[in-house]
């Protein structure tokens, strides 16, 4: 029988999305197999790197403004919502991903960091921009 911690472990490693934790600074401290097959960063590459490691730069100003705000009030506004946003892989591409986000508290119920579960919607999105094109012209 596995420990519970070990199950843990192997649940956040084994499930199909990519699962990201970073602590209250942004330093990414969890990084499952998703998140290298998404991202391209080996959890080697990616743990004790700061997010902007996989946010488009243009996007970086409102994420942190969004981290921030979310850290200081306890609430996030997507908490829960699927979001489609930008990301990017090790390789300099930019991804179309879909995100959940969620805070993360400890037993005291003060928040100790955020963590995103992400998948690649980039086909999704660019079938349904090509088929609109196509429509609209």
């Amino acid at each position: 029988m596995i420990e519970p911690s070990q199950l843990d472990a192997q649940i956040i490693n084994d499930v199909a999305d990519a699962l990201i934790y970073s602590d209250r600074s942004g330093t990414i401290t969890r990084w499952n197999r998703a998140s290298t097959a998404l991202f391209g960063f080996t959890a080697d590459e990616a743990l004790g790197q700061n997010l902007d490691l996989i946010i488009p730069e243009h996007l970086r100003a409102a994420h942190w403004k969004g981290f921030d705000a979310a850290l200081a009030s306890g609430t996030m506004k997507l908490a829960g919502k699927p979001t489609l946003t930008r990301a990017l892989h090790k390789s300099g591409r930019k991804l179309y991903i879909e995100m959940t986000f969620a805070l993360v508290r400890d037993n005291d119920g003060a928040v100790q960091g955020s963590v995103a579960m992400a998948r690649d919607v980039t086909e999704r999105v660019e079938r349904e921009r090509a088929a609109k094109a196509a429509q609209n012209s």
